[in-house]
């Protein structure tokens, strides 16, 4: 990082922090000791992590790539979640750094680490950060994954984070479309270390994404705020690991983090899953549960009603109900008002009652902003619809409100 570019920035930065940068880049000639549109990049991703990296966010002597990295770049809850699927690893390569955060809990975890990135601009800003951070215990390589890993020593683990867009910024999922291509270069990650943790689009399929990785021993499906933001796929040597598929479980843990950082956690595999058999009721009790968006990706639907006591509402609505409050449930947990058949009629009335709510619709023929649309209920408030399909396939909306502890 050149030094030229840091002198005068951050006090500059301070500044304008509160400025609109369309005009700030405009009036660029009146500051000709400061390099204006750098100065904004890093406005622009300041901005954007003040929630995301509260403790990057505070050290104010920080630089940026850009504020795309910053949006790409794990979050500090989902990155201090990665440390527990570290056991006693002495050495860890991370092939795909970026912007360094998940290197920099890792660095205080794992005594000798390994930092890849084959972004100059991204490499320097993160040396830089890394050295502010006092971080000392890094080895850093400005080079591509597969490069290192020809050349690189084995090490007790790696961790990898494919590339999901190209350089016009075009989003990609499918494995193979990502840099590095995760399927090729597998066989000799694992040459290189016994584990490897690779973090995947949350909009992969896990099913089909398990039958592409076969070494896989562990799913983490990591939501905040109830937005799927990372799976986690951890895979094993097999000469050190027998398991293959068939021969051992593969188990999916799905976490949320609330509103107030409270974390939800379930775990299941799919055999259990597959085999479950849990009750479908077709009476709408006193509470109604909808499960966390973890565990609606994993699709862990049977599971989650024979490990909670709830009852099932249909076995393609995924939500659930009982007389008795279940708090613990990893999920919304609301208090049935009033049940309503869905007809023409009520569409047409219900806004004279219920003007406004946020509706949401499962196993039912409208989407959530057609039936808006229908019933011209104005979004927001305390009320909360759902409509559904009930086990002898009739339609209904469910007026609900937020479930108080009994406790």
């Amino acid at each position: 990082m050149e030094n030229s570019k840091c002198v005068g920035l951050f006090p500059f930065i301070e500044e304008h922090a509160n400025d609109d940068l369309a005009e700030l880049l405009l009036s660029a000639k009146r500051y000709p000791a400061i390099d204006v549109p750098f100065a904004v990049e890093q406005i622009r991703a300041r901005r954007a992590i003040g929630e995301k990296l509260p403790t990057w966010h505070a050290n104010t002597s920080l630089l940026f790539p850009s504020k795309i990295a910053v949006e790409q770049c794990s979050s500090e809850q989902t990155a201090r979640y990665k440390l527990r699927l570290l056991r006693d690893e002495k050495s860890l390569c991370d092939l795909t750094g970026g912007l360094g955060v998940d290197m920099y809990f890792f660095a205080q975890r794992v005594p000798q680490v390994m930092y890849v990135e084959r972004s100059r601009k991204c490499f320097d800003i993160a040396m830089y950060n890394f050295a502010q951070l006092n971080i000392q215990n890094i080895t850093a390589y400005n080079d591509n994954a597969e490069n290192v890993l020809k050349k690189m020593q084995p090490v007790d683990i790696i961790y990898i984070d494919p590339a999901r867009r190209d350089k016009s910024n075009r989003r990609f999922v499918a494995l193979s479309d990502c840099e590095p291509d995760l399927l090729n270069i597998m066989p000799l990650m694992l040459s290189k270390a016994p584990k490897v943790i690779a973090k995947l689009s949350p909009m992969l399929d896990i099913k089909h994404t398990l039958d592409l990785l076969p070494e896989t021993t562990e799913i983490h499906v990591v939501s905040v705020k109830n937005e799927c933001k990372e799976l986690l796929f951890v895979c094993q040597n097999h000469v050190n690991i027998p398991l293959r598929r068939g021969q051992g479980e593969v188990y999916i843990h799905c976490i949320n983090y609330t509103t107030e950082a409270v974390e939800q956690s379930f775990c299941f595999t799919f055999s259990a899953e597959h085999a479950a058999e849990c009750t479908i009721t077709n009476t709408i009790q006193t509470y109604l549960y909808e499960p966390n968006t973890s565990i609606l990706k994993a699709g862990g639907y049977k599971q989650i009603a024979l490990q909670t006591g709830v009852e099932k509402l249909h076995k393609n609505t995924h939500l659930y109900t009982s007389e008795k409050l279940f708090p613990d449930f990893p999920g919304r947990i609301f208090e049935v008002v009033e049940v309503f058949p869905f007809t023409g009629k009520l569409c047409k009335q219900i806004h004279r009652t219920i003007p406004q709510a946020h509706i949401s619709t499962r196993n039912f023929p409208l989407q959530a902003n057609e039936l808006r649309q229908r019933t011209r209920i104005t979004d927001g408030g305390d009320c909360y619809l759902f409509a559904t399909t009930l086990a002898d396939e009739t339609k209904v909306i469910i007026q609900c409100k937020k479930a108080e502890s009994k406790e």
